[in-house]
């Protein structure tokens, strides 16, 4: 990994939770540059890298993006790409990397 990538993945922007009856959602803010950097193929057209597709999770932490399990990157804010919003089902249960059940 490229220093300037790691620079850039310590510059990403985490947001306050916030909830309402059904999610609990945050949004994380990628530098501008580190969004120049991303493949092609996470862009909803891969010619011309503008607005990012969703993406699954091994590909949002595989661009450096850290949250904890069970988030789900569910909405796309064209007017700003850099800005990815998330969510979790409030009162879920997670399940760790080590498979024991926990709930957050």
């Amino acid at each position: 990994m490229s220093n300037k990538w790691q620079e850039y993945i310590d510059r990403i922007h985490y947001s306050e939770r916030y909830s309402d009856d059904h999610f609990e959602y945050r949004h994380v803010i990628l530098p501008k540059p580190l969004l120049k950097m991303i493949p092609k193929s996470y862009f909803e057209d891969p010619k011309h890298p503008q607005i990012l597709r969703l993406l699954k999770e091994d590909e949002w932490r595989g661009i450096g993006i850290r949250q904890s399990f069970g988030w789900e990157h569910y909405e796309i804010h064209a007017p700003e790409p850099h800005v990815l919003l998330f969510r979790r089902p409030k009162n879920a249960v997670l399940v760790a990397a080590d498979g024991k059940a926990k709930k957050k």
